[in-house]
């Protein structure tokens, strides 16, 4: 559906696709943006011809009345059309003659002159490297990298992609009928590893059309128990639903780059007691006994720091804020081994999963678990960024929505350093802008070298 905005004196089409008879009226945000070329951070208000405010509650149904014209206005006092121009227009009766006044009033010239530098700042600030200007070329180096065209009028396919797309994989030797029953029978009653991992290799496609079975899905943990006491299965499923290579990316990639450049842009972050706390514990050196046992190890906190980078995006103004520190115990939380876990669950609410460290203190776990519907799924791995690598694959691999809280957090690690679905999942403007700015880093680094 086009759907016509007017920003100041300028008027485009918006194309919105419709998805189960809903509109989303932040991915209709998110293109307002982009196509008046605005901040990625203006907040934005839209109002219809009766000048009446239209939110994300009505903004659906008006557009199924059809025929919608909406002006949109920004908090960016500098974008305010009404100081766009310094000229008086008027037009004659005969509608074919303009007469302008080309001499601005002295009050108007002299503000004009205080405000000068404010505006030059508003566009291009030298301290922080910050402005109109700076994301405009941002944008732009960050289209030609994704190999867009540098037309405004440029479409793309971008569809609503990640854990929950139903993907098409081939592989051999997968059973099916009695046959697959009779594996599943095994599956439950074996306690031979290597049998394990076999019959639940052979049973892949069978449990893929499970989980993305709405009706069958909440079954998969008691057809399949395997998955709560064989570490390794989770990430077996996950490299059969890609590859090796995507499977090894995190951490490949994350100690040698991504870590040492998240760290960098954290220390540009507002200093908080938290923030000091986990780049000091990200910076310190592996195998250092911490004096603060309250902070996680340093490949949990630069994962932490990341969080701190892309916070959760604002949920509308009917949705209580999260924070990044509040968003954090949505991504693992810290048991002591000395504590009874059936404490833990009688306390927690049912959610998306989490990693759940378990150990005396935080810079000291003994045992990472995947926590999913009030089950203990154990991880394979024994450092925190091989965990949360496990959690992260444990989306695709029970077919599960990332936690709202995390949506960015997530979709970063998805296209930017698994490289899933690149071009083609949605991102929001922060992670977009994050992922130009580590990139920036490499290509400055490849050249100084």
């Amino acid at each position: 559906m086009l759907v016509q905005v007017k920003y100041c004196e300028e008027k485009k089409y918006v194309k919105l696709n419709e998805v189960e008879g809903h509109f989303n009226f932040g991915q209709f945000s998110e293109k307002v943006i982009e196509r008046f070329c605005l901040p990625p951070d203006v907040q934005l208000t839209f109002k219809d011809a009766t000048g009446t405010e239209v939110d994300a509650e009505i903004f659906s149904d008006l557009l199924g009345q059809g025929n919608v014209v909406l002006t949109v206005f920004s908090n960016d006092e500098f974008s305010d059309c009404s100081r766009s121009s310094a000229s008086d227009l008027s037009f004659s009766s005969s509608g074919s003659t303009i007469i302008m006044d080309e001499v601005p009033r002295k009050k108007l010239r002299i503000e004009d002159l205080r405000s000068m530098s404010a505006k030059q700042e508003h566009f291009y600030d030298a301290a922080s490297n910050t402005g109109y200007i700076s994301w405009r070329l941002k944008t732009v180096q960050r289209k030609i990298r994704r190999g867009y065209a540098m037309s405004p009028n440029t479409s793309t396919d971008i569809s609503p992609r990640g854990p929950n797309f139903q993907r098409t994989v081939n592989v051999e030797r997968q059973l099916d009928g009695s046959a697959c029953q009779e594996a599943i029978s095994l599956l439950n009653h074996t306690t031979d590893k290597s049998l394990i991992f076999q019959k639940m290799r052979e049973t892949f496609h069978y449990r893929q059309k499970l989980v993305n079975d709405p009706g069958r899905s909440d079954n998969i943990l008691s057809t399949f128990p395997r998955f709560l006491d064989t570490k390794g299965l989770v990430d077996q499923d996950f490299t059969l639903l890609f590859d090796e290579e995507t499977s090894a990316r995190l951490l490949q990639k994350w100690d040698v780059f991504f870590k040492p450049n998240v760290i960098k842009e954290a220390k540009q972050l507002t200093s908080t007691p938290e923030l000091r706390r986990l780049v000091q514990s990200a910076e310190s050196p592996i195998g250092r006994d911490f004096d603060e046992a309250t902070t996680y190890d340093q490949d949990m906190a630069s994962l932490l720091l990341l969080l701190h980078l892309l916070p959760p995006s604002p949920g509308g103004p009917k949705s209580p804020k999260i924070s990044a520190c509040d968003a954090a115990e949505r991504l693992v939380v810290f048991h002591k081994s000395c504590c009874s876990l059936e404490e833990h669950f009688r306390n927690q609410q049912s959610r998306q999963p989490y990693l759940l460290a378990v150990g005396r203190q935080k810079n000291q776990i003994d045992n990472f678990y995947i926590t999913m519907d009030k089950h203990l799924i154990p991880c394979q791995a024994n450092r925190s960024l091989g965990a949360c690598d496990e959690l992260f694959k444990a989306h695709f691999v029970f077919n599960l929505s990332y936690d709202v809280a995390l949506v960015n957090f997530y979709t970063f690690l998805q296209t930017t350093v698994y490289n899933i679905d690149v071009g083609k999942m949605k991102e929001s403007p922060r992670v977009r802008d994050m992922r130009a700015r580590l990139l920036n880093q490499a290509v400055e680094l490849s050249l100084s070298e």
